[in-house]
């Protein structure tokens, strides 16, 4: 496979340094990704670096990955307004045991393969560098004025918050690492997102001026949704790759959802189905739209890599038991269909307090279901909120005990997509 060829018909190229493609059609080649370990699980967010990685691996050259344990403690600036907080020792090395865990999934690590991945942790080099030999080796080869004329300094330093020095020297330590990585493990090519290419281009130009060598890069466009918000975000904030974090029901229900314009994009990106299996998808979904096609299918394929077939068809079961009869009466939910639901968030509520009655206002903002009061008062007014698939027009509605489903449950609904479901306990 011609990896190039190949993301660039994914439209997952945005910059080349010249020179990749011969390099990458010369020999096998190591490449590696850097991933910052700010939380203990990776978001979909980070689906684009994993997906170039398993392109590489397929392609036959070696993927490497490495966990910003050092670059961690720093901060990137790239792509942020202010400072970010800094994290501790013990919070970093939870992280990146969990990112670790996760990558594990969707790469092939096994040692025996000529092109098996490889993890790595920029701590593990850092850790032992004293400040005054990192200054002498590596700060005199790249000048204060080629840092600051980068996109990622000049926005902050135009800025309000401008820009401390430890920020600063983040793009410094990002080469470094690659001269690090190039001179020991023979690691001749880094990828990234686009808003990364400042970064990477740092390192290319640190290994031709320390070490008189070339090195190879590309970047991927950032993956922006057609009505200008963004990408991986919801109401309840990053969609995870980690289950407990985000279950794989509203992880597929994230795919689901997407617009047409969106789904033809990211069908592209996100799955591993070929050209000519893709252009016939799309073909087939502009003939009859309402059937979602490209949305199914698009679920399907990255459900299925994030989390298995065996959870993928969980969030089918459940979105089919909750979506293919709305209208139909939630009586005819049998106990096994509601404890199934899959990925649905479920509360506990005390049945002392349905037996009394609590108006829906206060049961919103106690179960969290609403930020407070005033937010559960405008859900209600909106048409927003449905107990049982009845919708709820009064915010005096009292919800007691004779609404329990199997004298146990109650279906609580907000907006189209997102469901509750409340047990008494």
């Amino acid at each position: 496979m011609n990896l190039i060829a190949e993301l660039k018909w994914r439209g997952m190229i945005q910059d080349i340094i010249p020179g990749t493609v011969e390099q990458l059609n010369r020999e096998m080649t190591s490449g590696y990704i850097g991933f910052d370990p700010t939380a203990t699980s990776l978001h979909i967010g980070s689906l684009v670096p994993i997906l170039l990685l398993v392109h590489l691996q397929k392609a036959g050259h070696r993927p490497v990955v490495l966990i910003g344990g050092a670059t961690g403690m720093i901060g990137d600036p790239s792509g942020k307004s202010e400072e970010r907080n800094l994290l501790t020792e013990e919070a970093l090395a939870a992280n990146v045991a969990g990112i670790k865990s996760q990558l594990e999934k969707y790469l092939d690590f096994t040692s025996s393969n000529p092109n098996a991945a490889v993890m790595v942790n920029n701590y593990d080099w850092f850790k032992d560098i004293r400040f005054l030999d990192f200054l002498r080796d590596a700060g005199k080869h790249i000048t204060v004025n080629y840092m600051m004329a980068k996109d990622s300094v000049k926005k902050r330093l135009e800025g309000e918050a401008g820009i401390s020095y430890t920020e600063f020297a983040y793009q410094l330590m990002q080469g470094y690492d690659f001269y690090h990585l190039y001179t020991t493990q023979n690691i001749k090519l880094q990828m990234g997102g686009s808003d990364q290419w400042g970064n990477i281009t740092t390192g290319t130009e640190f290994i031709r001026r320390k070490a008189g060598m070339e090195a190879f890069a590309f970047t991927c466009p950032l993956i922006r949704k057609a009505d200008g918000t963004k990408f991986g975000k919801t109401e309840k904030g990053n969609v995870w790759l980690d289950p407990e974090k985000t279950s794989p029901y509203q992880f597929y229900q994230f795919w689901l959802n997407t617009s047409d314009e969106d789904a033809a994009s990211w069908i592209r990106i996100f799955t591993f189905l070929d050209q000519p299996v893709i252009e016939a998808l799309i073909s087939e979904h502009l003939q009859n739209p309402a059937e979602r096609l490209l949305q199914k299918t698009l679920a399907r394929e990255i459900t299925s890599f994030v989390h298995g077939t065996d959870e993928y068809k969980k969030a089918v079961a459940t979105t089919e038991k909750l979506f293919a009869n709305q209208s139909g009466p939630v009586h005819e939910m049998s106990i096994e269909d509601l404890e199934g639901l899959e990925g649905v968030i479920t509360i506990a509520v005390s049945k002392a307090g349905l037996d009394k009655g609590i108006d829906i206002v206060s049961l919103l903002a106690t179960v969290k279901v609403a930020p407070s009061k005033g937010e559960a008062r405008k859900l209600i007014l909106g048409g927003g909120i449905s107990i049982n698939r009845e919708k709820v027009t009064d915010v005096q509605q009292q919800v007691t005990a004779a609404q329990l489903l199997h004298n146990k449950y109650i279906l609580l609904q907000k907006g189209k997509k997102n469901y509750y479901l409340i047990t008494v306990q």
